[in-house]
């Protein structure tokens, strides 16, 4: 399971008012790459064929079999301070997140890096 806080729905209902598409949602998907090894990536999209769906209200979170095993437990949150404006994850999977707080290492990741 994969939910938003109200400021996350809150945020995210504006969105696609703007876009003015309500088929859409949150895409979180995950991919190799920053410091960390692995990265968090987000955009507005539609529900493909094998996607896991997470409703919240009238918003919906959309995840690829693939990213959902190094996602499952997550929170996003919506944040405007002085730290900076968007959406944060906290992800219970993560053992180490780079500084920046978009890549991160799993358990999983970190123990295949030993052998």
């Amino acid at each position: 399971m994969i939910t938003l806080t109200d400021s996350a729905v809150r945020h995210l209902q504006s969105l696609i008012a703007e876009k003015g598409d309500a088929t859409k949602g949150l895409r979180l998907f995950v991919e190799k790459g920053g410091c960390a090894g692995m990265q968090y990536g987000m955009s507005l999209d539609d529900v493909g064929a094998g996607d896991e769906v997470f409703p919240n209200g009238d918003v919906r979170v959309i995840v690829d079999p693939e990213s959902l095993h190094f996602l499952t437990g997550s929170e996003i949150d919506y944040c405007d301070d002085l730290t900076g404006t968007g959406f944060r994850l906290k992800n219970p999977n993560a053992v180490r997140s780079c500084g920046c707080g978009t890549s991160f290492e799993t358990e999983e990741h970190v123990e295949g890096a030993a052998h």
